[in-house]
């Protein structure tokens, strides 16, 4: 399964995208899935580690631009089983959870439908959907890759 998070909005504070699961836009028929991120600050991950430490902003930087695998693993903050981003450079602990504005993520991915500027609403029941795909998926014996582009 490939999730692509395209970027569309990069705005001063935040970063809003689209989401598209092989290849379709992610909706339940009335709205499409946005995910919420950190401020764009043009990071890939083609970069050194030592490139991304002197751009990024701790908790205020989305992550670099690239490919990475989606595993799912039990957060200790949140209590829960979340999907995690694997070999996220310059980066540890990148989950898919829920929230509403950029203070909720430090360089996590939240989805939601961006019906309000400069947030996601709605954001536990697009997680849910999106957490469903993600397990159906890997309990298929598929492996789960992103796009963050």
């Amino acid at each position: 399964m490939k999730i692509r998070i395209d970027r569309a909005w990069r705005k001063k504070d935040y970063t809003i995208s689209r989401v598209f699961i092989n290849g379709e836009r992610f909706g339940d028929g009335k709205n499409w899935c946005s995910v919420l991120e950190d401020t764009d600050r043009g990071l890939a991950q083609s970069m050194s580690v030592e490139e991304i430490k002197k751009i990024k902003v701790y908790a205020q930087t989305a992550i670099p631009r690239g490919i990475y695998e989606v595993r799912i693993t039990y957060s200790p903050k949140f209590k829960r089983m979340l999907p995690i981003l694997i070999n996220v450079k310059g980066y540890s602990g990148i989950l898919i959870h829920s929230g509403n504005t950029a203070s909720h993520t430090a360089g996590c991915l939240l989805p939601g439908v961006n019906n309000e500027v400069g947030r996601v609403n709605n954001s536990s029941y697009w997680f849910n959907l999106l957490f469903t795909r993600i397990q159906d998926a890997i309990r298929a014996g598929e492996k789960v890759w992103i796009e963050i582009g």
